[in-house]
């Protein structure tokens, strides 16, 4: 009575190993950059919240102001932000109380964002109290594809 055995084994071949580790490059090759921007958005987000005090100031304004003006608006949101606004990201906020624009710098640490980036926003024209504030985003941060 003879036994037979088997002397073949499982397992993965050299070429197979290969292709997986050729398929795990590439995903992380891809998925890393996208990681990265990602969490600068994230942290670009803090400057984008603080131009809420001084936005909400002048749209307040406009919606119950007896005089008004986009000047006595803007200062209103000017003196929102007064004082510094310094923390890790946000370098300062200075609304402009003649253009009636906010702009906010972003920290130039090469952790954060590698650059110093400007988020400004701009109000529409105010012509009429109670009508809509529109604001136009521009700033450095958009060329960066932060905002």
């Amino acid at each position: 009575m003879k036994i037979q055995t088997s002397t073949r084994q499982g397992g993965f071949t050299l070429i197979e190993l290969m292709i997986v580790v050729a398929i795990v490059a590439i995903l992380a090759a891809v998925a890393l950059p996208a990681y990265q921007t990602y969490t600068k958005r994230a942290k670009f987000s803090e400057v984008i919240a603080a131009t809420g005090p001084a936005k909400t100031a002048v749209e307040v304004c406009v919606q119950g102001a007896i005089n008004l003006s986009t000047a006595n608006c803007a200062t209103a949101g000017t003196n929102a932000v007064s004082g510094s606004y310094n923390t890790a990201v946000v370098k300062d906020v200075i609304a402009t109380s003649g253009t009636g624009s906010i702009t906010v710098t972003a920290t130039g640490q090469s952790s954060v964002f590698g650059s110093e980036s400007t988020y400004v926003i701009f109000a529409n024209s105010i012509s009429a109290a109670g009508q809509q504030v529109v604001w136009q985003i521009s700033g450095s941060c958009v060329t960066d594809g932060l905002c």
